[in-house]
């Protein structure tokens, strides 16, 4: 019955605390905050605590989203992007490359059959992203690699390509639209409709 709502739709279930829109939204969308988390992060735990985090905003403020800026998926993953940035510079990066070999041991510590599901999932869904990616230009594709995937801010990406800062947030927006368009095209393919 909750699967045929809108995102909208289930926010506003949500706002009347039912638990059973929100478990919606993140059987539709938990992998991809987590894929995303586990990108900037590098850290199985780490990523599964902000993308915790991100659904238990949703579930105390879930009016946060305006539907007529974008859509839900994209200020899910912008809002997810910068808690795993806010994050790893608290925890710092050097930090939290020295730390790699600990995620590794809490990775085993997850069920086999956890692990698989997620594990089959992300994979599946960041093969797709790979693809999609190729398909952009190498300007729009370089941009959005260094943001979401290193975490560099926009002001760092214009000094370290020595681009003007609004050249930068062109191309990364121009490549994220095109990376939505594609991403949905792939989904709906994928569904078979």
């Amino acid at each position: 019955m909750l699967m045929a709502l809108t995102e909208l739709e289930l926010l506003q279930q949500v706002a009347q605390h039912d638990q059973q829109a929100l478990l919606t939204l993140y059987q539709q969308y938990g992998n991809l905050v987590y894929s995303l988390s586990l990108r900037v992060l590098r850290q199985p735990v780490m990523a599964e605590e902000i993308t915790q985090d991100i659904f238990l905003k949703l579930w105390r403020q879930p009016d946060r989203w305006n539907p007529s800026l974008g859509q839900f998926s994209s200020w899910l993953l912008t809002i997810t992007r910068n808690a795993a940035i806010d994050r790893l510079r608290r925890e710092g990066r050097q930090a939290t490359l020295a730390s790699w070999e600990q995620s590794d041991e809490a990775d085993h510590r997850l069920s086999d059959a956890d692990s698989f599901v997620a594990g089959q999932a992300n994979w599946v869904n960041g093969q797709v992203l790979r693809r999609l990616l190729q398909s952009l230009p190498p300007e729009q594709r370089q941009l959005i690699e260094l943001a979401f995937y290193d975490g560099y801010t926009h002001s760092e990406l214009s000094e370290l390509l020595q681009l003007p800062l609004g050249t930068v947030k062109t191309r990364l927006r121009m490549g994220m639209q095109k990376l939505r368009i594609l991403w949905e095209e792939s989904e709906r393919l994928g569904s078979g409709a």
